[in-house]
């Protein structure tokens, strides 16, 4: 049977059961009780089959829950003639059954809309015109029209202009962000700006967004701990509303007030209140753009206290930035930068990537060098408007100019130079680093402050620039020069210490995010191994994520807690008042589903939760100029 089957066949029996208690009332207060006990029980038994069937389903699963309490009630109380009362918990059951399935959806609300927003067919340029196409046509560099309002169907690069996108369905940033030409786009951001060209650089299926709606169905399918604890604890809830139910016979020779105790225990915020609560909690993380695969990652997040942090693309950007320029001659700063990188525009090395990329964020446009000649791993030279330009590193370049490397410049641990010649003399050089994210050391603050007592560093990186990038940072060790199975061995041995959380990028991570008691993976662009090992993925670049994250995860969990704590207290003061007479079978059905309704509101809180690190420690993105 189909969930929507089931969905419909749980609507159909609220309304049969709603409408047997109000045509009975109706009945009753004409004085024709036996008209009314006869229609009041024809509105009970649909619910009462239906629900033993499903029993009888659980069971068969190895599964004991407090459905069986529901039914004793509705046969307790058919069996002694309080048909009002059962027709009054045939309501109940089937209208709590309804609220929890509408407290689930909106729970998921946040995750729910990110599956909606994904594009069907894209519009792409070819031979002149434009034709419509399913996302599984689109190869890597197609060039793709994407009209304002539209979604990016794959991940690509702006090709001309600029592009204005709005994020805040995967990230939570309420401000779009400007990219100028060679722009990274992330499939799934919406184009809040004029139309623009994206040239596709993956398929549908290995985008960012792809990856994310898959993410986000896994995480829908999962169930915490504390939920299968709610499971085992259901078992003990029904065993006391049994012998509840049989002392207050028992004592009193009274079977109804055995009824009245069965009725109050119809259905439990234990079962309510959990899922519903860690759900909402999933669904309000992704909206802050942290993708938590499911209650149990949420659960175990809640409760982390040592972090371990990968250097590379982690603690740090990911890729080197110019942190300097000097200049020897006639040639300005700006001069340098745009020459290496107009000659830089042929080289595939990564360095010279970012180069090409430092250079192109102002929008000047770089010229295309001629007679090229590339020493790969070293340099690269060639002719730039009648000139001889040669970029590369130092070695490279006193090669080509005779000139020592010991006067070109010098360099702190971690960082690069490249050294730029003109015409046969050295003209200048940049230094380029991977530097340290902004808002680093407000962010451990800020994790330390949520309960994180240690936290680490761990990199295969030497310690010298392990040193120079975490100076000032306050961190409790610094592991260098690591393998990736001697970081699983870290993780493992941090575990004494309590729960770990592992946060990395790439496919060296993998082994580590795996063995952690939380795996973190950064960015949905990051290395496929690492997503997919990760329980929990930052859908952008931010290690700054982290604060919201951890933040809703461990203020839903007070709530399911909380819901919990409250429903089952009051449930078990109703059936005591039951069990001393002081409650009829009607009145306590009534109050056990004003006991329900509270538990699922409460639980609901989860989608209000807003993290103050969203206001007060997290960098919001500028735009770009």
């Amino acid at each position: 049977m189909t969930n929507l089957l089931q969905d419909r066949l749980k609507d159909a029996l609220l309304l049969i059961s709603l409408s047997g208690l109000v045509v009975g009332l109706g009945l009753s207060f004409a004085d024709l009780e036996a008209a009314a006990d006869l229609v009041w029980s024809a509105g009970v038994i649909p619910v009462l089959v239906g629900l033993l069937v499903e029993i009888v389903r659980s069971l068969r699963n190895g599964e004991v829950g407090l459905d069986i309490v529901a039914a004793l009630s509705m046969t307790a109380a058919l069996t002694f003639g309080e048909t009002l009362a059962a027709a009054v918990v045939a309501v109940m059951y089937s209208g709590g059954t309804f609220l929890e399935n509408f407290a689930e959806g909106r729970a998921r609300q946040e995750m729910s809309e990110l599956l909606a927003r994904v594009p069907r067919s894209a519009t792409r340029r070819r031979d002149g015109g434009l034709e419509e196409v399913p996302l599984d046509e689109i190869e890597p560099g197609d060039l793709l029209l994407i009209r304002q309002g539209d979604v990016a169907p794959v991940d690509g690069t702006v090709d001309g202009g600029q592009a204005i996108l709005d994020q805040s369905a995967l990230t939570g940033e309420s401000m779009p962000v400007r990219l100028n030409r060679g722009g990274n786009v992330m499939s799934g951001s919406t184009n809040a700006g004029e139309a623009f060209d994206l040239r596709a650089t993956r398929e549908a299926k290995d985008s960012t967004y792809a990856g994310i709606v898959r993410l986000v169905e896994d995480a829908q399918k999962s169930k915490a701990p504390m939920a299968r604890l709610a499971d085992r604890y259901s078992l003990v809830f029904l065993a006391v509303t049994v012998a509840l139910a049989f002392a207050a016979w028992w004592f009193t020779g009274d079977p109804i007030r055995a009824v009245a105790v069965l009725v109050v225990a119809t259905p439990c915020p234990l079962i309510l209140a959990v899922p519903v609560a860690l759900v909402a909690g999933l669904s309000r993380a992704a909206h802050f753009g942290v993708l938590i695969k499911g209650a149990k990652p949420l659960e175990a997040l809640a409760r982390v206290q040592t972090l371990i942090l990968d250097k590379t693309g982690t603690l740090t950007d990911g890729r080197p930035v110019v942190v300097s320029v000097a200049s020897y001659g006639d040639l300005s700063e700006a001069q340098v930068l745009h020459l290496s990188a107009a000659l830089d525009q042929a080289s595939k090395h990564p360095i010279a990537q970012a180069l090409v990329a430092e250079a192109l964020a102002d929008g000047t446009a770089l010229p295309f060098p001629e007679n090229l000649v590339e020493t790969p791993g070293e340099g690269i030279s060639g002719t730039i408007d009648g000139r001889r330009i040669a970029v590369g590193g130092a070695d490279y370049i006193a090669a080509q100019t005779g000139v020592s490397p010991l006067t070109l410049a010098t360099r702190e641990a971690g960082e690069v130079v490249v050294a730029l010649a003109v015409d046969g003399k050295p003209a200048g050089h940049l230094v380029m680093a991977d530097t340290l994210r902004s808002g680093t050391a407000e962010l451990l603050a800020g994790l330390r402050g949520l309960g994180i007592g240690r936290i680490l560093l761990a990199t295969g990186d030497r310690r010298s620039v392990a040193e120079a990038v975490t100076e000032g940072l306050g961190l409790d060790g610094l592991r260098t020069e690591l393998t990736p199975d001697q970081k699983v061995l870290l993780v493992l041995t941090e575990r004494k210490n309590g729960p770990v959380m592992m946060v990395g990028d790439g496919v060296n991570d993998a082994p580590a995010l795996a063995a952690a008691d939380i795996g973190v993976a950064m960015g949905a662009r990051g290395a496929a191994a690492s997503a997919e090992t990760a329980d929990v993925v930052l859908l952008v670049d931010e290690l700054g994520r982290l604060l919201p994250g951890l933040e809703v995860a461990q203020r839903s969990l007070r709530i399911a807690l909380q819901s919990v704590v409250a429903g089952i207290g009051l449930s078990i003061a109703g059936m005591i008042a039951a069990g001393l007479g002081y409650l009829t079978p009607v009145e306590g059905a009534i109050l056990q589903e004003v006991i329900d309704v509270a538990v699922i509101l409460n639980a609901l809180r989860a989608l209000r939760i807003a993290p103050a690190s969203i206001s007060t420690r997290v960098p919001r993105p500028a735009l770009a100029s």
